[in-house]
């Protein structure tokens, strides 16, 4: 059970999570933060040690709930390919996002690119960890049959997921799903070519 201090905490970092996601590291000021939670600056500094600190707590979160969103949804599948159509299937709303403004992951691979050395450090190992995973997927599915050995799943997996994220961004500068979810299905295509 959470004492006070920590829902507190989890209470900011929740509140947060939103106005980083749609505003960037650098857009969002503590007082963003203090109009959201309706918290006292003191209050705010008794759980941070700064606005770094903050930060990249609430970057953690954010990072947290969207894979453990995608992993909740992948694993719903019963073989390989069903695992990996549920994970393209995980993003075919783009406009409708778990957390507003896009996804996270994307959303601070570009803002930390060359600004935040710590944030860029993270993400490169939740792409790292979801293309090995992504990859092992693939080749679960060549060892039991699924796919023929002809799939190179590293591969695929790297061009699933950057056709994906790049598609979820374009299609929320144009404010339409429909070309995603047209490239959602080309892939799917493309990966039963390989069904055996």
């Amino acid at each position: 059970m959470l004492t006070k201090a920590e829902k507190t905490k989890q209470f900011i970092l929740e509140t947060a999570v939103p106005l980083y996601n749609e505003k960037g590291i650098s857009g969002v000021h503590i007082d963003d933060v203090l109009a959201a939670t309706k918290l006292t600056k003191g209050c705010l500094y008794g759980h941070f040690e700064n606005k770094d600190d903050l930060s990249e707590q609430v970057i953690d979160l954010a990072l947290k709930m969207t894979s453990d969103k995608v992993r909740a949804a992948v694993y719903k599948g019963k073989t390989a390919k069903g695992k990996i159509f549920a994970f393209m299937d995980f993003y075919k709303n783009p406009i409708d996002t778990q957390i507003p403004g896009g996804c996270p992951i994307f959303n601070n691979a570009v803002e930390s690119d060359d600004n935040y050395p710590l944030v860029k450090k993270k993400i490169a190992q939740i792409f790292r960890a979801g293309q090995e995973e992504l990859t092992a997927l693939l080749q679960q599915g060549i060892a039991s049959g699924e796919f023929s050995n002809e799939l190179d799943a590293g591969v695929f997996a790297f061009k699933m997921v950057a056709a994906i994220e790049g598609g979820v961004v374009m299609c929320r500068v144009m404010d339409t799903a429909k070309p995603l979810q047209g490239l959602i299905k080309s892939l799917k295509s493309e990966l039963e070519q390989y069904s055996i």
